[in-house]
């Protein structure tokens, strides 16, 4: 006889995210699911607090070097949390991955990417989340848990230094005075000189010092009813972007030589007129309150969440002065979820478990977003253009006074020296100033309501229903302003002429979504695992591209310096205008349907866990960010039609030689490829045209790695722990049409721990290969030609890291 289902039951349900077998066993608060991960028809992995020590990561991107198909690359600052999975992401605006911390949905990607310290465990989850999480989880979701002052009690210190003058501090004490109170205080400093030397500054373009603190405060009065109140504070302060120019492609042949160079793809060091940087103020804190009886669990969360933040940015990445931005950014966001999920708990339910577990909830959210993102103009791109009027008004001059001395009876030669004489002598100059400042307000609203149900179909099969009705309202306010002051003349007179472009207006959108989920898994026994089929659907929001205003309104200006020369002059804008740049400046949201067949299974008396996934993921109206064409005023969101991507996910780990030896092996394939690539720009749809290439049908989607691989293995003898580790990913390409990519790479990396009881030292080793790729590369035409640009890896790094616990 079948044995039945193990995971409804009380022994599962009374910890419903513990892993037993492998994993630590640790206890979170989960309010929306009912069974542990791996029971769930879902690709995953979890990371405990040993397990993230081991690998020595501090954030999410250092993290997903170690998760299949997961990517967070560094670009170059904490601001920029682009991260892929499955073939979607975006560097800009809404993102492909839900970040969960404590529960709490962090608002803002520019959030996503901050310092971990004191944390219990991290699950990643794969595949749309979208019934039970909303939008923008479209490619997977991530929940980040801290220490629980209820279950862990003593002081943690710990001190890292390393090479680049990598230096680290954290401290939290866990107290639990009553059994019905407890609370935890933390703080940390981290810095780093860095290795990435920019030609024309003396310090590190990837220099960093960052610092924050945290306060958890839990109080249960009785066994039904808790109170859990978090507050997180984080401060960064980083040199950042430092792209540098490398040439992807053979060089052009010679005067000399008929044959094709190789191509030279050394980044070289950046080259910047400013130093770029990015520093940001971040506080969330949110209250958690939970109310459960032996059969359901009410669970409460509330949220608020404020970050400010200033980037500065050489948006031609050259040592000549064209571009530069200045984006500060202001959120405030609040957040109400209600869940009411059954709970298994009490005598009957354990002698009758039930056979069917559901979770019902209510989600609101509103977000105000502040941004003014002031583009300059310098001295490469005004001086040629107060260079080109200057030019044009000595020629009309020289025209017309050809034309009076030939008037006088003086040949055309003697005309045109004696006009040429006057026109030197009157010393026309002009000058040019310009920028594009712009206050854009884009206040985003939300509203769910959901459900899911997991129900057993007899002693081996449950069917998963989920389903949820998502409504979005996104709205701009903008104030923009484009303005080139020429200041010219001559030796005698001079003058100085406004020429202006101001626009103000307020558009929304609302957007309606249903977000079904399909599954079936089938439980072959409890010691040995199950399969699954899952069929979902995923969802990010449309939005508007305030970025796009710089060039919207320097095309006009550049129309309207004739007219100028005549005097002030202001470009008026009519209603059709107004509508053309709502319609240039939307995008659309994107939606997916994800197909998956799985299985997790116990092998080797439990010793070994195998996870796979095989997905297909059809995806319509991608949501795809680009360089603004024919410019380099910096990064849009476009839809690039419909493209699909397929896969696989694999996970092996174990223990062997009587736990002394942890493993681990992680593989995923992607291949994410457009299918019709219509490159959308405000609601006209027009095949999209490139240098080297007309269709980009077929072509890979850009950023997203084909192959992503990592091993890890550590040996415990006694006190004292070896590890070694090592994570790969490519061929990822850098733009839509294809042509130019980094290879697949590599990198090693190591640590020795010995366990002195309350003292744990690690020596540890990063790209102990030295390694060199780059982890983002773009094309610039901003100051003439193409030009591209890099962004370094960090190279080999060794460091010493004292934990301390009492």
């Amino acid at each position: 006889m079948a044995t039945p289902l193990r995971n409804l039951d009380t022994e599962e349900l009374s910890d419903s995210s513990k892993v037993i077998d492998l994993d630590e066993v640790v206890v979170v608060s989960q309010p929306k699911e009912q069974v542990r991960l791996r029971l769930q028809p879902v690709s995953s992995n979890v990371f405990g607090s040993e397990q993230l020590q081991q690998l020595h990561v501090h954030d999410l991107s250092q993290l997903s070097q170690y998760v299949p198909s997961f990517v967070m690359p560094s670009y170059g600052s904490r601001l920029t949390s682009s991260m892929y999975v499955r073939g979607i992401g975006s560097r800009i605006n809404n993102p492909a991955v839900g970040v969960y911390y404590d529960n709490i949905p962090l608002m803002s990607k520019s959030a996503f990417n901050n310092h971990f310290y004191m944390l219990d465990r991290v699950d990643v989850l794969r595949g749309p989340q979208g019934s039970l999480y909303g939008q923008n989880t479209e490619g997977g979701l991530v929940r980040i848990y801290s220490k629980n002052p209820m279950n862990y009690q003593g002081t943690d210190i710990r001190l890292g230094i390393g090479t680049g003058l990598y230096s680290n501090v954290e401290v939290a004490h866990y107290h639990r005075p009553s059994e019905k109170l407890a609370f935890s205080v933390a703080g940390f400093y981290s810095g780093l000189k860095g290795f990435i030397n920019n030609q024309n500054f003396d310090q590190k373009n990837d220099l960093t010092n960052e610092a924050g603190g945290k306060l958890r405060l839990i109080w249960q009065p009785n066994k039904q009813l808790k109170f859990d109140w978090t507050a997180d504070y984080q401060y960064v302060n980083q040199n950042g972007f430092g792209y540098g120019e490398f040439h992807p492609f053979a060089y052009l042949p010679t005067l000399y030589s008929s044959t094709f160079m190789p191509a030279d793809e050394t980044v070289q060091d950046p080259a910047t007129t400013i130093m770029n940087g990015y520093k940001r103020n971040m506080f969330t804190t949110g209250l958690n309150i939970g109310y459960e009886t032996e059969s359901l669990l009410f669970t409460s969360t509330t949220s608020y969440q404020y970050l400010n933040d200033l980037m500065l940015m050489d948006q031609d990445y050259m040592t000549g002065d064209y571009l530069q931005l200045r984006q500060a950014q202001k959120m405030n966001a609040i957040t109400q979820e209600f869940v009411l999920r059954s709970n298994n708990k009490g005598l009957i339910r354990q002698i009758f478990p039930s056979r069917w577990q559901h979770a019902t909830g209510l989600f609101a959210s509103y977000q105000w977003l502040n941004t003014n993102a002031p583009v300059l103009f310098g001295d490469g791109i005004t001086g040629p253009i107060g260079n080109a009027i200057a030019n044009a008004m000595k020629n009309s001059m020289l025209q017309g006074m050809i034309g009076r001395f030939m008037g006088q009876g003086m040949s055309a030669e003697a005309a045109r020296a004696a006009a040429q004489a006057a026109v030197d002598k009157m010393g026309v100059t002009m000058t040019a100033e310009m920028a594009v400042p712009g206050e854009y307000k884009t206040p985003t609203w939300n509203f769910a309501a959901f459900h899911e149900s997991n129900i057993l179909l007899g002693d081996n099969w449950k069917l998963t229903l989920g389903l949820r009705f998502n409504i979005d309202k996104v709205k701009i306010e903008y104030d923009a302003l484009a303005y080139m002051n020429m200041t010219g003349g001559t030796a005698n007179a001079t003058a100085t002429y406004h020429l202006t472009s101001h626009v103000q207006d307020s558009r929304s959108k609302s957007y309606t979504q249903l977000l079904p989920k399909i599954g079936l898994t089938y439980t072959f026994d409890d010691s040995i695992g199950n399969i699954y089929a899952l069929v979902s659907k995923g969802y990010r929001a449309g939005g508007y591209n305030f970025q796009m205003f710089s060039g919207v309104l320097q095309t006009e200006l550049n129309a309207h310096q004739q007219d100028a020369m005549r005097g002030d002059y202001d470009v008026e804008h009519t209603a059709a205008d107004y509508d053309a740049i709502n319609e240039t400046i939307a995008y659309k949201p994107e939606e997916s349907w994800n197909y998956e067949i799985g299985t997790h299974l116990n092998l080797f008396g439990g010793s070994t866990h195998f996870d796979l996934a095989l997905y297909y993921m059809q995806i319509r109206n991608q949501q795809l960010s680009i360089m603004e064409p024919n410019s380099n005023y910096g990064r849009i969101m476009v839809n690039a039609g419909k493209s699909h991507s397929c896969g696989l996910e694999a996970t092996l780990r174990g223990k062997a030689a009587d736990n002394a030896l942890d493993w681990a092996v992680t593989y995923a394939y992607t291949n994410a490829k457009f299918d019709e690539y219509q490159h959308t720009v405000g609601g006209s749809t027009s095949p999209n045209t490139d240098t080297f290439a007309g269709d980009y049908d077929g072509n890979y989607v850009p950023f997203v790695p084909q192959h992503t691989l990592s091993a890890m293995v550590d040996w415990h003898i006694g006190k004292f722990t070896i590890g070694a580790n090592m994570n790969g990913q490519g061929k990822i390409w850098w733009d839509e049409a294809n042509t130019y990519a980094q290879k697949f790479y590599a990198v090693a990396g190591a640590h020795a721990d010995y366990d002195f009881g309350p003292v744990l030292v690690s020596l540890w080793g990063r790209n102990l290969t030295n390694t060199h790729y780059n982890t983002f590369a773009v094309a610039s035409s901003a100051v003439g030609g193409t030009h591209y640009f890099a962004q370094r890896a960090t190279p080999i790094q060794v460091g010493l890291d004292v934990n301390i616990h009492f």
